[in-house]
């Protein structure tokens, strides 16, 4: 039979905020073990403002992952036609009508940096509202205890048939729910690897062994992490794995925007019944209802603790409470440590949105997000690198004139072929040849998105006083693109000037 959950709320007198794992660590099992088993939690279902908030993030967020990688989006030749997707076989990154090259790196190192900041920055000003509405592990929890209530009911129901028997109506419940609960992991490391190869091709040969191994490998991968995470460990993962709740202690302080008990409203607290007075006493009625619909299993009142995710769900418990007793709302809420303890003092609650830390991270988000949009915006839409010929590294010709051989690599990264013009500058009376073709003048074919290679000859006329290495560059062209390589020409010359 497993354990149910204790959701007693500690005297008021000894209130300790304590962490999960500190709590863990302190109640060691009967053989002394680090951690005691896993407590099964049952939240409680809540209707109300923050939990519509956080059904509708809930849908809009899994409808753009399962349906982002099945947008079109038309490209000239064989280019692929997904609108976002991850080509490791062709080394590009698709979003629309950007195009990313792997030597363009820096690109997606500035845009990691720019969601470190703002989440740096949301979590000094708002709490850890990508915990409670935007992370995956909560959304996928949300979903999967949706599933659960589907199968199970409500939390006393769940209760109830956790502590009853195995029986025919006990089992097709469990085996239900898990096999839902699979489908939807299943169809999460589904659309996962849909971002990573054209997803019409590859939903047709993963059924039939033919897809990439890497894309089976994947699927379950992300099929048994999201089964076992959003299933069967939670809020373990919350306050165990992730790094994130140690991590926003460095960006909270008593100025950020909390879910907080307002104590200067609630205490002293107690049962309430219909008639009495409020007089002497908080608004509090110590119903409970906090806990119990709370998914980290957390009583609100013993002020900020780690677990807590600031989803709001406890905010809608309290606030439909308070309005069956016709007591003013928000005795739950969005507030700050620095305004619960001013009010209580009898003072005005100052709210500092601007504050020093919270400077700091605005300015280190608009400079990166800024040169992170100069770099994407500027990058050039062609590029040029040059390869001198090591053997031999010049050739002196019949007539005296001296020729240098390079090979030249031009990335056309725009959607349409382009024809480039070649020059080369920097050598008064060069001409520049490909080798097997007639005349003087390159011009090159380079198919959209594509890098093709041009083995090419720089032919200096004879001079006695030319330098042994002289400087010059390769000029490529293509309507009104121009993009430029630097390199030498070497001559043979023992007697530089």
């Amino acid at each position: 039979m497993p354990t149910l959950i204790d959701n007693t709320r500690p005297k008021p007198e000894a209130r300790t905020v304590v962490s999960a794992a500190a709590r863990a660590k302190g109640k060691g099992d009967a053989k002394g073990g680090l951690y005691k088993p896993r407590e099964p939690i049952y939240p409680k279902l809540v209707h109300g403002r923050w939990r519509t908030v956080k059904w509708a993030l809930l849908i809009v967020m899994l409808a753009i992952y399962y349906i982002t990688p099945w947008i079109r989006w038309a490209r000239p030749g064989d280019l692929p036609q997904q609108a976002v997707l991850v080509d490791f076989a062709g080394r590009r990154f698709y979003f629309f009508d950007i195009q990313l090259w792997p030597q363009e790196v820096y690109i997606f190192t500035g845009l990691l940096v720019i969601a470190a900041l703002a989440l740096f920055l949301v979590t000094a000003l708002f709490g850890r509202l990508w915990c409670g509405y935007a992370c995956p592990q909560t959304v996928w929890t949300d979903l999967f205890i949706v599933v659960e209530r589907l199968f199970e009911g409500d939390r006393n129901a769940r209760m109830r048939l956790d502590a009853q028997p195995m029986s025919f109506d006990k089992a097709w419940r469990k085996i239900g729910k898990h096999l839902t609960w699979l489908g939807i992991a299943f169809g999460t490391g589904g659309a996962w690897i849909f971002y990573f190869h054209d997803a019409p091709t590859l939903i047709r040969t993963f059924w039939i062994g033919q897809g990439a191994m890497t894309a089976y490998v994947s699927c379950a991968l992300l099929t048994a992490t999201t089964y076992v995470f959003a299933g069967w460990m939670r809020e373990q993962v919350c306050t165990y794995m992730c790094p994130w709740p140690r991590i926003q202690g460095a960006m909270l302080d008593e100025h950020s925007l909390q879910v907080a008990y307002l104590s200067d409203r609630g205490e002293p607290r107690g049962p309430h019944k219909k008639g009495q007075s409020w007089e002497g006493r908080g608004d509090c009625i110590d119903c409970n209802q906090c806990v119990v619909v709370c998914p980290m299993g957390i009583d609100i009142r013993d002020g900020s603790q780690l677990e807590c995710i600031n989803c709001g769900l406890c905010v809608d418990a309290c606030d439909d409470i308070l309005g069956r007793l016709g007591r003013p709302t928000g005795l739950i809420a969005y507030d700050t440590d620095s305004a619960v303890a001013a009010r209580g003092c009898g003072q005005k609650a100052v709210y500092k949105y601007v504050r020093p830390r919270t400077i700091y991270y605005a300015l280190a988000l608009t400079l990166v997000s800024s040169l992170t949009l100069w770099a994407l915006v500027g990058r050039p839409k062609a590029d040029v690198h040059v390869i001198r010929d090591r053997n031999p590294i010049y050739v002196r010709m019949h007539d005296g004139a001296v020729r240098d051989g390079y090979t030249l690599k031009i990335a056309n990264r725009t959607f349409a072929d382009r024809t480039f013009e070649v020059a080369f500058a920097g050598l008064p009376g060069a001409r520049l040849s490909q080798p097997g073709l007639p005349g003087s003048g390159v011009s090159v074919l380079v198919p959209a998105d594509q890098v093709v290679a041009v083995r090419v000859f720089v032919t200096a006329p004879p001079d006695a006083d030319r330098a042994p290495s002289l400087p010059g560059r390769f000029v490529v062209r293509s309507n009104e693109i121009q993009t430029e390589a630097k390199t030498v020409f070497l001559s043979g010359a023992t007697n530089p000037q």
